[in-house]
Formats: structure tokens, C-alpha cells, sequence
């Protein structure tokens, strides 16, 4: 499979690319009908003109073994957002906790190329994390939790967020290997759930990607 759209007579961009002009590539992960009208998806290059079960099972084979499992009691905005980057990050799968139905407007639409499971509640989830041999590490600022600055990911973990506002629930903490939290250093006592999403996956990466050349 070619690594990258290569087609000379459009202009790469954010916003989608039109028709493709001239030859029509082989292969089949293309889809006539996005290589017939265009592909406005938000996909990275490598993705233009793709069909949709392609580009996931060209995910699956690079994917990172951490997991997300993020609490949905309140229809959190978050998730969507969260949701939007564990694929950004390659997690292998994103965990919604309670509530079925989640708000997938942050996810812009990352959510069709992302494994996502549902478990009514923590205690599915922790039988999974088992199952799976997958410490839960729970992130959240409470008393005894260690600064993600000093702590040593496992390769093979499952990283558990919770609420904006009330945080993880006394059972998600329960159930957690370790508690991480963020180091801040201004006057607010936390940061956005999905900024600490973003920030945790991307600890993690540092830690177990490399990177050399």
C-alpha cells in the first residue's frame, strides 16, 4: 500500500481534498466513491480516498497496547474530545464507563476508526482489566497520588479518567494498581479532563515509543 496520497494535481489540506485528477490509484483500500467526489474526511494524508475498514485494519496493525477507560456518568463533553485523542495517540481501545451513550461531537468523527467498548460499570471493567492482564492506572489529583513527572507506565496498562469536576469515583480509585496525577503549577485546582487525557497518552508515548532515526 502506497504510505501517502500522491496525486500531483491536488493541494493537500485540512479541509478535504477533491476529486482525484488523472490515473486512479490501485489497490483496495480505495473507495471509487471518495476517489470519484473527494475526501473531506479528517484523515491524515496516508488516509486520503481510503475506505473506512481499511484504514481500521491498517490501525490494528500498529496500535499501542495501552488502553482508555474513561467514567460516563454525567454525559461528560469530554469524552468525545478523549475519545479524539486516543486514536490521535494509537491506543488500542477506548473503555466508556456507565452510560451507554456518550457525546460524540468532540470526537469528530475519530470515533469510527478507534475501538470503543461499553461496560455498564467499574466492576466490568476491572473483570476486563483482569481478563486482559491490564494494571488500571487511574489519573487524578487526590491525596496519595503519585506525579506523572516520576511514574513508570507499564507497556501494557489501562489508563482510567473520570469526570469533569467530581473526578474518578471512589470505586474507580479503589480499583486502581496506581493513582498519577498531573503536576500544575498555577492557581487552579485542575486542568481540563480532556487536557489530562491528551497529557497522560502523551506520557505514556515518551515512555515507550522510540523515536530514533
Amino acid at each position: 500500500m502506497p504510505s501517502q496520497n500522491n496525486n500531483p494535481s491536488i493541494e493537500h489540506s485540512t479541509n478535504g481534498l477533491g476529486p482525484w485528477v488523472g490515473v486512479w490509484p490501485e489497490g483496495d483500500q480505495y473507495d471509487p466513491d471518495l476517489l470519484r467526489h473527494g475526501d473531506s474526511r479528517n484523515v491524515i494524508d496516508r488516509y486520503r480516498y481510503w475506505l473506512m475498514d481499511a484504514i481500521v485494519a491498517d490501525l490494528d496493525q500498529s496500535r499501542h497496547p495501552f488502553h482508555v477507560a474513561i467514567e460516563n456518568w454525567q454525559h461528560d463533553m469530554n469524552i468525545g474530545s478523549i475519545v479524539r485523542s486516543a486514536n490521535a495517540f494509537g491506543a488500542d481501545t477506548v473503555h466508556i464507563v456507565g452510560r451507554k451513550r456518550w457525546n460524540k461531537r468532540g470526537a469528530m468523527v475519530t470515533d469510527r476508526y478507534q475501538h470503543v467498548r461499553h461496560h455498564p460499570d467499574v466492576a466490568h471493567l476491572v473483570d476486563f482489566a483482569a481478563t486482559e492482564e491490564l494494571p488500571i492506572i487511574a489519573i487524578d489529583n487526590v491525596p496519595g497520588s503519585v506525579i506523572i513527572e516520576t511514574f513508570e507506565f507499564p507497556a501494557r496498562c489501562l489508563l482510567l479518567f473520570g469526570q469533569e469536576g467530581p473526578g474518578l469515583s471512589a470505586e474507580a480509585l479503589e480499583a486502581a494498581s496506581a493513582v498519577v496525577e498531573i503536576s500544575q503549577f498555577g492557581s487552579t485546582r485542575s486542568i481540563n479532563a480532556s487536557a489530562a487525557a491528551a497529557v497522560t497518552m502523551h506520557a505514556w508515548v515518551m515512555q515507550h515509543v522510540s523515536f530514533s532515526q
